[in-house]
């Protein structure tokens, strides 16, 4: 039975007068909330007219300059280079024009923050700074190195009649397959002198002009520059805190993989305690050490976990990875893929007999819906994880695409690159890939899962030192502190205090090795490697513990075995965090799904903690050296 109780009018009455009396309230807060608001100055006024009629000029002229590299990237002719040196010119002329209008606000007096953040960010003129002349010398010195990079061809091995092989991907997959000393060493040695010798002139104006632009644009080097897009002026000893940190796992990973080394190839090629030589490690530029997990891997008797046959026997197509692709992205709720994106990507190497950059790399045009991918792409695991990684940069440009073009970047370099892996941290999970079909009859014990930390420490872990020194050195040579006539000595000093790596065949300063390394003839920062790296494994973390795939201390539950695929609880906060583009601090967006404001490799180190427990283990056992000394 229902008690119905009948209301007092009295009670009513004051009810009414209760709720009047809140709702008056809250207008008067309301009222008064309003007028503590600072209404913007007539100077603010007119300088939000005049942004906004900058910023589509801006727009304009970083689209059809985007365009002009489209075009250069994907058909390396004379024609294309002239028009795309001519489309950098315009926009650098663009860039300046743009500048010196916003200049005559004194936009540091301004009152509203984010007004004062768009005025900074495109007030800043980059290399556009220089002279015309002097803009096109330095454009032209940097065309030349990533023009030299991208043509290099050489002869076969085994067979010198073939004298077109390139990089990618012939090469790059014979490094990863020969176990043949000579051979490796052939190859490294031919790459290194055709893709760095030749640039030592370019590469030097190019310094030179750097340094000129830097001081035009207020700031003493070059390194301070790059340095300035992370926004604090303590974050170059904050990565080498990191450096720090990692340091004893690295150790760990490279005297028991110097040791198996020793055993493949005998004392006469590797030492006991010296740097590992570099053309062993599977990779051109020992950045990552996959290419010889099947050496090296500590139980071989079990099956390595390696989807290619699988995909191949499914008939995967280059275009299927990529639907795959899209499909974890739509999983969790963020933007399906648009049909430009289908129609205008380079998703496979053309059949046309072009040269063309086939590094893979993902392109926002500055239009609704316009981004596009440029890939070579071979139909294997490891390139199904670097799709999903490119689609991240791509989610990442859709979801701040409603953003003023100066914030229509990352919270800081690393950013754009640590969100496509944080997908492959998922991808790469047996859980995963079992999930999609590619992982059949696969037992996981735990030396199984020893392995796959193996193989993801050999990936991901190693690459960190690499990433460091590559800009750790230019910074030092923006800096003078590395002189012309040291180039290429300090260069492997420094691969080899960091990464404990040597090349196979004595270097000098007749050699010019650094710009054997894309992102160095073609002038690309690289710490954000090293930063996605990082944070990247905090993003995972908190995208675990949204999902409920994350739970401290439960065995099922761990990092390492997380997979956020069709967590739309775990996408709808990467979204809010993607869609602040560069429009707040990188504090505050990590924030967002973080929780945290700076970067630490506490994650990192946690989900590799089981690998560093069983190394230390490992390498005692097998009498493995830990360090190394300089040979």
């Amino acid at each position: 039975m229902t008690t119905t109780m009948s209301a007092n009018p009295i009670t009513i009455l004051i009810v009414i007068l209760a709720a009047a009396a809140l709702l008056d309230a809250g207008i008067v807060r309301q009222r008064r909330s309003e007028s503590n608001e600072i209404p913007p100055t007539e100077q603010e006024t007119n300088a939000r007219v005049v942004l906004e009629r900058c910023e589509r000029r801006y727009q304009e002229g970083k689209a059809k300059e985007t365009h002009a590299a489209w075009a250069y990237t994907s058909n390396l002719t004379e024609y294309n280079l002239i028009k795309n040196t001519e489309a950098a010119t315009e926009f650098a002329a663009i860039q300046k024009s743009v500048a010196e209008e916003l200049r005559q606000f004194d936009y540091r007096t301004f009152r509203n923050e984010d007004l004062k953040r768009r005025f900074k960010r495109l007030a800043v003129l980059g290399y556009a700074a220089l002279p015309e002349d002097k803009f096109k010398e330095l454009f032209g010195a940097v065309s030349s190195m990533e023009s030299n990079y991208a043509k290099i061809k050489i002869c076969s091995y085994r067979d010198n009649t073939n004298c077109h092989m390139t990089l990618d991907p012939e090469i790059t997959e014979l490094l990863g397959n020969s176990r043949d000393p000579e051979e490796l060493k052939y190859y490294w040695v031919e790459w290194y002198n055709k893709a760095g010798k030749p640039t030592r002139e370019s590469f030097q104006k190019y310094v030179d002009l750097n340094k000129e632009s830097a001081k035009l644009n207020g700031f003493n080097n070059g390194a301070e520059v790059w340095l300035d897009e992370y926004d604090d002026p303590t974050f170059e000893q904050q990565v080498q805190d990191v450096i720090t940190q990692i340091r004893p796992l690295y150790e760990q990973i490279h005297a028991y993989v110097r040791h198996k080394l020793r055993q493949k190839y005998g004392d006469a090629v590797v030492s006991k305690k010296g740097p590992i030589p570099i053309h062993l490690l599977g990779n051109m530029w020992g950045q990552t050490w996959e290419g010889i997990a099947d050496l090296t891997t500590p139980f071989p008797e079990k099956k390595l976990l390696d989807v290619t046959d699988e995909m191949v026997e499914q008939g995967y197509t280059p275009l299927k990875m990529f639907q795959m692709g899209d499909d974890f992205f739509q999983s969790l709720n963020m933007t399906k893929l648009p049909q430009d994106f289908w129609d205008k990507s380079i998703l496979e190497k053309p059949k046309d007999g072009r040269d063309l950059v086939c590094h893979a790399s993902a392109w926002d045009f500055f239009a609704t819906d316009d981004v596009r991918i440029k890939q070579c792409t071979r139909v294997n695991m490891r390139e199904f994880f670097v799709v999903h990684h490119e689609l991240g940069h791509i989610q990442y440009y859709l979801q701040y695409q409603h953003q003023p073009i100066e914030y229509r970047k990352g919270a800081n370099p690393g950013f754009h690159e640590a969100v496509g892996d944080l997908l492959s941290l998922s991808v790469s999970t047996p859980k995963h890939l079992k999930q999609v079909g590619l992982l059949k009859d696969y037992e996981e014990d735990e030396q199984v899962k020893i392995n796959q930390f193996y193989r993801s420490g050999v990936t991901k872990f190693v690459f960190l030192p690499f990433a460091y020194t590559l800009d750790k050195y230019r910074w030092s040579v923006f800096r003078g502190e590395i002189k012309p006539e040291e180039y290429n000595c300090r260069f492997w000093q420094l691969r080899s205090e960091y990464s404990g790596v040597e090349p196979p065949v004595v270097r000098t300063e007749q050699d010019f090795d650094p710009p054997a390394k894309y992102h160095v003839s073609a002038d690309v920062e690289y710490l954000r490697y090293f930063v996605s790296y990082i944070i990247q494994f905090q993003f995972h973390k908190a995208a675990c513990t949204l999902a409920g795939e994350y739970v401290p201390g439960d065995a099922e539950k761990t990092l390492h075995n997380c997979d956020i695929y069709r967590s739309a609880a775990a996408g709808n906060k990467i979204k809010e965090m993607l869609a602040l583009g560069a429009s707040k601090s990188w504090p505050d967006a990590m924030e967002v799904l973080t929780g945290e404001r700076k970067m630490s490799a506490d994650a990192i180190l946690e989900y590799f903690k089981p690998l560093q427990d069983w190394l230390v283990e490992e390498n005692k056992r097998l009498g493995a050296h830990v360090g190394w000394t300089a040979t």
